[in-house]
């Protein structure tokens, strides 16, 4: 909980410097005040062995969770997943309206990039084009957005482990991956290392789908 309102204050005060939109509220709505935070908290956690303050990270955390409740607004659609209730309360397109939450959507995913591309922040110009080419990788068709189209075509289709634990790996496995890869690069440690920690990310996101997965079947 800790966590998580430092990292809801943090995106309350960057959009408060931005000019203001109609998507704001709604964007706020998605991001703000709602879910665990569980992608803050890892990257924490990582950080701590790596010695590295909180501070330095909370541009890495904001975006991963801006990434992270893009692709649960739009999965919530009608032509996704069809979810009316998202963390106890209404989903974004129930409160706002279909349209409103594919743009409010978009806008989240957008302004993670912004976050870290920010100049006034802690990390150099070879991490932030190191991390932002990691995030969009793990973000669109080869990562988040293929997970979630490989899960559209499973459904009610019998499908090999493999195949599951591909759709997994790409729709939760990589942003959990991209938790440890980037803080490991903030922490400049090389590039054998840095692969290490992304798979050991990987495998602790393959470890939450399932049991998230089993939560939806037995409550």
């Amino acid at each position: 909980k800790k966590n998580a309102k430092k990292i809801d204050n943090f995106l309350i005060k960057f959009l408060k410097k931005q000019k203001k939109s109609l998507l704001v509220t709604p964007m706020k709505y998605g991001v703000i005040g709602g879910g665990k935070k569980i992608r803050t908290t890892i990257i924490f956690d990582t950080a701590k062995l790596f010695k590295i303050k909180k501070n330095k990270l909370l541009e890495i955390c904001a975006a991963v969770e801006c990434i992270h409740s893009y692709s649960l607004i739009h999965d919530d659609l009608p032509c996704m997943d069809n979810d009316s209730i998202r963390r106890g309360k209404p989903a974004t397109h129930k409160k706002f309206g279909e349209a409103t939450a594919v743009l409010a959507g978009n806008s989240l995913l957008t302004l993670a990039f912004e976050i870290i591309s920010q100049e006034n922040n802690y990390l150099t110009l070879k991490q932030k084009n190191e991390i932002i080419s990691l995030l969009a990788n793990f973000s669109g068709h080869t990562g988040i957005a293929g997970g979630q189209e490989l899960d559209l075509k499973f459904e009610n289709k019998k499908k090999s482990l493999s195949q599951i634990i591909d759709m997994q790996r790409k729709k939760t496995g990589r942003l959990f991956n991209f938790c440890l890869q980037s803080t490991a690069i903030v922490a400049n440690k090389n590039e054998r290392e840095r692969l290490f920690f992304g798979k050991l990310g990987e495998e602790i996101g393959l470890l939450f789908q399932i049991s998230d997965d089993f939560l939806d079947i037995v409550g």
